[in-house]
């Protein structure tokens, strides 16, 4: 049996995948990767998502640097997700931050509980992020 008959991938063919720092195991960031895009990550080493916008592999960092080195890789109790921890190289938002995960609930309304680490025209130039 190959190892990628163990995840149970979506009606699309997708697994979601959560982003979690391997050095302080704070979450960076969710994403879908479909078969090949697993496979091109466990080549690389390095994380490859499917975009569902794009409906293509997209190698996390190409265009910015911003690449996420795969340290781990693990599957939930019901094979549905992937953890991967990563090294992050550089911000993993595509907002500048370091989390996609900035906003937070303040009573009624969403508020950035993060700053910009890098300006997202200097990773990327006008309104283009991967």
């Amino acid at each position: 049996m190959d190892r990628l008959d163990a995840i149970q991938w979506n009606a699309d063919g997708l697994v979601p995948v959560i982003a979690q720092d391997a050095s302080d195991g704070r979450v960076l960031m969710m994403a879908w990767m479909n078969r090949e895009a697993l496979e091109a990550t466990l080549a690389r080493g390095e994380a490859v998502y499917w975009s569902r916008s794009r409906q293509a592999l997209w190698h996390k960092g190409e265009t910015s640097g911003q690449v996420q080195v795969v340290r781990q890789l693990a599957l939930d109790c019901d094979g549905d997700t992937l953890l991967l921890a990563v090294d992050q190289r550089g911000v993993a938002c595509h907002t500048g931050r370091r989390s996609c995960f900035y906003r937070v609930l303040d009573g009624d309304e969403w508020k950035d509980a993060e700053p910009v680490v890098t300006d997202p025209q200097t990773l990327y130039g006008s309104t283009h992020h991967d």
